[in-house]
Protein backbone atom coordinates (compact mmCIF):
# COMPACT_ATOMS: atom_id res chain seq x y z
CA UNK A 1 0.00 0.00 0.00
CA UNK A 2 0.95 3.62 -0.19
CA UNK A 3 2.22 5.97 2.19
CA UNK A 4 -0.53 8.37 3.75
CA UNK A 5 0.44 11.75 2.57
CA UNK A 6 -0.46 14.23 5.93
CA UNK A 7 0.07 17.75 5.35
CA UNK A 8 1.30 19.24 8.86
CA UNK A 9 0.81 23.43 9.16
CA UNK A 10 2.55 24.92 11.83
CA UNK A 11 5.22 22.33 11.65
CA UNK A 12 8.05 24.09 13.79
CA UNK A 13 5.96 24.00 16.74
CA UNK A 14 6.50 22.20 19.64
CA UNK A 15 3.54 19.92 18.58
CA UNK A 16 4.57 20.39 14.94
CA UNK A 17 8.22 18.91 15.63
CA UNK A 18 6.67 16.02 17.81
CA UNK A 19 3.99 14.95 15.15
CA UNK A 20 6.48 15.21 12.42
CA UNK A 21 8.68 12.29 14.37
CA UNK A 22 5.81 10.24 15.19
CA UNK A 23 4.57 10.59 11.50
CA UNK A 24 8.13 9.06 10.38
CA UNK A 25 7.39 6.67 13.23
CA UNK A 26 10.41 8.06 15.48
CA UNK A 27 9.17 8.51 19.73
CA UNK A 28 9.76 12.63 20.07
CA UNK A 29 11.57 13.56 23.07
CA UNK A 30 10.20 12.87 26.55
CA UNK A 31 7.68 10.54 24.72
CA UNK A 32 6.26 7.30 25.59
CA UNK A 33 6.75 4.39 22.94
CA UNK A 34 4.30 1.66 24.45
CA UNK A 35 2.01 4.84 24.23
CA UNK A 36 -0.16 3.91 21.07
CA UNK A 37 -4.18 5.15 21.81
CA UNK A 38 -4.88 2.64 18.71
CA UNK A 39 -2.76 0.08 19.90
CA UNK A 40 -0.68 -0.04 16.56
CA UNK A 41 3.10 1.27 15.84
CA UNK A 42 3.36 3.42 13.11
CA UNK A 43 5.26 1.36 10.56
CA UNK A 44 7.80 2.35 8.81
CA UNK A 45 6.74 4.24 5.31
CA UNK A 46 3.43 4.34 6.46
CA UNK A 47 3.01 7.85 6.26
CA UNK A 48 4.45 10.59 3.91
CA UNK A 49 4.90 13.97 5.78
CA UNK A 50 4.59 17.42 4.54
CA UNK A 51 5.28 19.87 7.01
CA UNK A 52 4.94 23.45 6.39
CA UNK A 53 5.94 26.57 8.25
CA UNK A 54 4.61 30.09 8.56
CA UNK A 55 7.64 30.84 6.02
CA UNK A 56 6.30 27.75 3.91
CA UNK A 57 2.66 28.72 4.46
CA UNK A 58 0.68 31.88 5.59
CA UNK A 59 -2.60 30.79 6.21
CA UNK A 60 -4.30 33.63 6.05
CA UNK A 61 -3.54 33.43 2.62
CA UNK A 62 -6.17 32.20 1.09
CA UNK A 63 -5.06 31.66 -2.37
CA UNK A 64 -2.03 30.49 -1.24
CA UNK A 65 -3.29 27.49 0.65
CA UNK A 66 -5.86 26.19 -1.78
CA UNK A 67 -2.86 26.12 -4.12
CA UNK A 68 -0.70 24.26 -2.30
CA UNK A 69 -3.02 21.93 -0.78
CA UNK A 70 -4.09 21.69 -4.82
CA UNK A 71 -0.49 20.71 -5.57
CA UNK A 72 0.38 18.00 -2.88
CA UNK A 73 -2.90 16.42 -2.21
CA UNK A 74 -3.01 15.33 0.82
CA UNK A 75 -4.98 12.33 2.49
CA UNK A 76 -5.21 14.38 5.83
CA UNK A 77 -4.30 18.00 7.02
CA UNK A 78 -3.30 18.24 10.22
CA UNK A 79 -3.51 21.79 11.16
CA UNK A 80 -1.63 23.16 14.01
CA UNK A 81 -0.35 26.34 12.70
CA UNK A 82 -2.43 29.43 15.01
CA UNK A 83 -1.64 32.58 17.26
CA UNK A 84 -1.14 31.70 20.45
CA UNK A 85 0.01 34.43 22.49
CA UNK A 86 -2.99 34.67 24.91
CA UNK A 87 -2.18 38.27 26.54
CA UNK A 88 -0.96 40.26 23.31
CA UNK A 89 -4.37 39.03 21.53
CA UNK A 90 -6.40 41.42 23.45
CA UNK A 91 -4.73 43.93 21.73
CA UNK A 92 -4.22 43.01 18.80
CA UNK A 93 -7.50 41.36 18.31
CA UNK A 94 -7.91 41.66 14.04
CA UNK A 95 -4.24 39.25 13.86
CA UNK A 96 -5.54 36.93 16.05
CA UNK A 97 -8.64 36.58 14.64
CA UNK A 98 -7.33 36.79 10.95
CA UNK A 99 -4.71 33.47 11.44
CA UNK A 100 -7.12 31.69 14.16
CA UNK A 101 -10.78 31.84 12.12
CA UNK A 102 -10.10 32.89 8.55
CA UNK A 103 -6.73 31.29 8.35
CA UNK A 104 -8.56 27.64 9.66
CA UNK A 105 -11.73 28.64 7.58
CA UNK A 106 -9.01 29.12 4.38
CA UNK A 107 -7.75 25.31 5.67
CA UNK A 108 -10.59 23.76 5.92
CA UNK A 109 -11.90 25.06 2.50
CA UNK A 110 -8.65 23.90 0.88
CA UNK A 111 -8.65 20.10 2.33
CA UNK A 112 -12.23 19.78 1.70
CA UNK A 113 -11.42 21.19 -1.87
CA UNK A 114 -8.90 17.95 -2.40
CA UNK A 115 -10.80 15.56 -0.66
CA UNK A 116 -8.45 15.50 2.63
CA UNK A 117 -9.47 14.96 5.82
CA UNK A 118 -8.81 18.25 8.19
CA UNK A 119 -7.49 17.97 11.83
CA UNK A 120 -8.01 21.00 13.56
CA UNK A 121 -6.63 21.73 17.11
CA UNK A 122 -8.67 24.74 19.41
CA UNK A 123 -8.21 24.95 23.11
CA UNK A 124 -9.71 24.77 26.44
CA UNK A 125 -10.22 28.74 26.10
CA UNK A 126 -13.18 28.26 23.87
CA UNK A 127 -15.03 27.71 28.29
CA UNK A 128 -15.28 30.27 30.90
CA UNK A 129 -15.00 28.04 33.76
CA UNK A 130 -17.91 28.50 35.50
CA UNK A 131 -19.63 24.62 34.79
CA UNK A 132 -17.75 23.52 38.41
CA UNK A 133 -16.80 20.55 36.16
CA UNK A 134 -14.62 18.84 34.20
CA UNK A 135 -16.00 20.21 30.21
CA UNK A 136 -17.44 17.72 27.40
CA UNK A 137 -17.69 17.96 24.05
CA UNK A 138 -20.96 18.80 24.32
CA UNK A 139 -20.75 21.75 26.80
CA UNK A 140 -21.83 25.05 25.38
CA UNK A 141 -18.75 27.57 24.62
CA UNK A 142 -18.13 30.96 26.20
CA UNK A 143 -14.73 32.51 25.57
CA UNK A 144 -13.22 35.14 28.58
CA UNK A 145 -10.56 36.44 26.07
CA UNK A 146 -9.88 36.76 22.69
CA UNK A 147 -7.69 34.36 22.04
CA UNK A 148 -10.54 31.66 23.18
CA UNK A 149 -13.28 33.43 20.97
CA UNK A 150 -11.06 33.35 17.68
CA UNK A 151 -10.31 29.63 18.64
CA UNK A 152 -14.12 28.96 19.24
CA UNK A 153 -14.91 31.06 15.57
CA UNK A 154 -12.15 28.63 14.29
CA UNK A 155 -14.46 25.85 15.25
CA UNK A 156 -16.99 27.21 13.39
CA UNK A 157 -15.51 27.80 9.75
CA UNK A 158 -14.64 24.34 9.89
CA UNK A 159 -16.74 21.64 7.77
CA UNK A 160 -19.05 19.65 9.12
CA UNK A 161 -16.79 16.41 8.51
CA UNK A 162 -14.14 17.87 9.88
CA UNK A 163 -12.10 16.51 13.36
CA UNK A 164 -11.66 19.57 15.90
CA UNK A 165 -9.49 18.47 18.51
CA UNK A 166 -9.38 20.88 22.07
CA UNK A 167 -6.51 20.39 24.12
CA UNK A 168 -4.99 22.31 27.30
CA UNK A 169 -2.01 23.50 28.63
CA UNK A 170 0.35 22.59 25.95
CA UNK A 171 3.82 21.84 27.04
CA UNK A 172 6.78 20.30 24.71
CA UNK A 173 10.74 19.26 25.07
CA UNK A 174 11.82 21.45 22.00
CA UNK A 175 9.97 24.86 21.43
CA UNK A 176 9.01 27.81 24.39
CA UNK A 177 7.26 26.49 27.30
CA UNK A 178 6.38 27.61 30.63
CA UNK A 179 7.49 24.11 31.69
CA UNK A 180 11.31 25.32 30.53
CA UNK A 181 10.83 28.28 32.79
CA UNK A 182 9.97 26.48 35.87
CA UNK A 183 12.91 23.71 35.51
CA UNK A 184 15.58 26.65 35.01
CA UNK A 185 14.60 28.00 37.98
CA UNK A 186 14.65 24.97 39.97
CA UNK A 187 18.05 24.01 38.61
CA UNK A 188 19.66 27.79 39.00
CA UNK A 189 18.58 27.98 42.53
CA UNK A 190 15.64 30.67 42.26
CA UNK A 191 11.96 30.03 43.49
CA UNK A 192 8.84 30.64 41.70
CA UNK A 193 5.32 31.94 41.95
CA UNK A 194 2.26 30.29 40.55
CA UNK A 195 -1.25 30.93 40.75
CA UNK A 196 -3.61 28.05 42.60
CA UNK A 197 -6.78 29.31 41.85
CA UNK A 198 -6.90 28.13 37.95
CA UNK A 199 -7.24 24.37 36.96
CA UNK A 200 -6.95 22.63 34.04
CA UNK A 201 -5.41 19.47 31.78
CA UNK A 202 -1.94 19.36 31.08
CA UNK A 203 -1.15 17.90 28.03
CA UNK A 204 2.46 17.00 26.79
CA UNK A 205 3.31 17.78 23.36
CA UNK A 206 4.52 14.18 22.68
CA UNK A 207 1.47 12.27 23.20
CA UNK A 208 -0.74 14.97 22.11
CA UNK A 209 1.22 14.15 19.16
CA UNK A 210 0.74 10.80 19.22
CA UNK A 211 -3.00 10.74 19.90
CA UNK A 212 -3.65 13.33 16.40
CA UNK A 213 -1.66 10.15 14.60
CA UNK A 214 -4.33 8.08 15.90
CA UNK A 215 -7.03 10.71 14.21
CA UNK A 216 -5.47 10.88 11.05
CA UNK A 217 -5.80 7.52 10.53
CA UNK A 218 -9.47 7.10 11.17
CA UNK A 219 -10.77 10.60 10.60
CA UNK A 220 -13.61 10.28 12.80
CA UNK A 221 -14.82 13.76 12.74
CA UNK A 222 -16.74 15.83 15.20
CA UNK A 223 -15.46 17.61 18.56
CA UNK A 224 -12.56 15.72 20.44
CA UNK A 225 -11.64 16.56 24.01
CA UNK A 226 -7.91 15.70 24.04
CA UNK A 227 -5.05 15.82 27.27
CA UNK A 228 -3.59 13.82 29.97
CA UNK A 229 -5.35 12.17 32.50
CA UNK A 230 -6.06 13.95 36.01
CA UNK A 231 -6.85 18.24 36.20
CA UNK A 232 -4.32 20.17 38.22
CA UNK A 233 -3.37 23.63 39.20
CA UNK A 234 -0.21 25.74 37.74
CA UNK A 235 0.90 25.60 41.23
CA UNK A 236 0.36 22.22 41.59
CA UNK A 237 2.88 21.80 38.57
CA UNK A 238 5.76 23.88 39.64
CA UNK A 239 5.79 22.00 42.75
CA UNK A 240 5.68 18.72 41.16
CA UNK A 241 8.92 19.50 38.83
CA UNK A 242 10.46 21.51 41.68
CA UNK A 243 10.14 18.01 43.48
CA UNK A 244 11.72 16.55 40.13
CA UNK A 245 14.53 18.36 39.99
CA UNK A 246 15.86 18.79 43.88
CA UNK A 247 13.74 21.49 45.06
CA UNK A 248 12.43 21.69 48.59
CA UNK A 249 9.05 22.69 49.43
CA UNK A 250 9.65 26.24 49.24
CA UNK A 251 10.57 25.93 45.49
CA UNK A 252 6.98 26.96 44.54
CA UNK A 253 4.43 29.59 46.42
CA UNK A 254 1.13 29.51 45.74
CA UNK A 255 -0.54 32.83 45.11
CA UNK A 256 -3.97 34.51 43.45
CA UNK A 257 -4.51 35.34 39.83
CA UNK A 258 -4.85 39.08 40.74
CA UNK A 259 -1.32 38.51 42.50
CA UNK A 260 0.49 37.95 39.39
CA UNK A 261 2.68 40.88 38.24
CA UNK A 262 2.59 41.78 35.23
CA UNK A 263 -1.31 41.26 35.76
CA UNK A 264 -2.28 39.02 32.71
CA UNK A 265 -4.23 41.58 30.57
CA UNK A 266 -6.12 38.30 29.20
CA UNK A 267 -9.17 36.61 31.29
CA UNK A 268 -8.44 33.13 31.91
CA UNK A 269 -11.11 30.34 33.26
CA UNK A 270 -10.74 29.47 36.96
CA UNK A 271 -11.53 25.67 35.70
CA UNK A 272 -11.41 24.46 32.24
CA UNK A 273 -10.39 20.76 32.30
CA UNK A 274 -11.32 18.95 29.59
CA UNK A 275 -13.00 15.35 29.96
CA UNK A 276 -11.45 13.18 27.92
CA UNK A 277 -13.81 10.34 28.40
CA UNK A 278 -15.01 10.15 24.75
CA UNK A 279 -11.12 9.49 23.42
CA UNK A 280 -10.56 7.05 25.99
CA UNK A 281 -13.78 5.58 25.41
CA UNK A 282 -12.73 4.77 21.96
CA UNK A 283 -9.20 4.04 22.03
CA UNK A 284 -7.24 4.78 24.95
CA UNK A 285 -6.44 7.68 27.91
CA UNK A 286 -3.82 9.60 27.57
CA UNK A 287 -0.96 9.28 30.13
CA UNK A 288 -1.53 10.51 33.69
CA UNK A 289 -0.21 14.30 33.76
CA UNK A 290 2.46 13.47 36.81
CA UNK A 291 4.19 11.02 34.87
CA UNK A 292 4.29 12.73 31.12
CA UNK A 293 6.24 15.29 32.72
CA UNK A 294 8.28 13.30 34.52
CA UNK A 295 9.21 12.08 30.83
CA UNK A 296 8.90 15.86 29.89
CA UNK A 297 11.57 16.62 32.30
CA UNK A 298 13.74 13.93 31.72
CA UNK A 299 13.67 14.98 27.75
CA UNK A 300 14.70 18.05 28.58
CA UNK A 301 18.78 16.59 29.38
CA UNK A 302 18.20 14.42 25.56
CA UNK A 303 17.68 18.16 23.52
CA UNK A 304 21.53 19.44 24.77
CA UNK A 305 23.03 16.57 22.71
CA UNK A 306 23.71 16.97 19.36
CA UNK A 307 22.41 14.91 16.79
Amino acid sequence: MSATRVLVTGANGQVGVDVDDVLRGATPLGGDVSFQPDDLAVGEGEFEVLGLTHHDLDVTDRDAVVRALRATRPAVVIHLAAYTAVDRAESDAERCYLVNEFGTANVSLAANDVGAHLIAVSTDYVFDGTKGAAYVEGDATNPLNVYGASKRAGEVACAPGDTIVRTSWVMGVRGASVIHTIADRATSGASVRFVNDQTGTVTVASDLARSLVTLARERPGGLWHVANSGATTWYEVAAFVGGLLGRDEDFATPIESRELAPFQSARRPTRSDLDTNKFAERWRSLPEWREALTRLIQGRDAREVPS
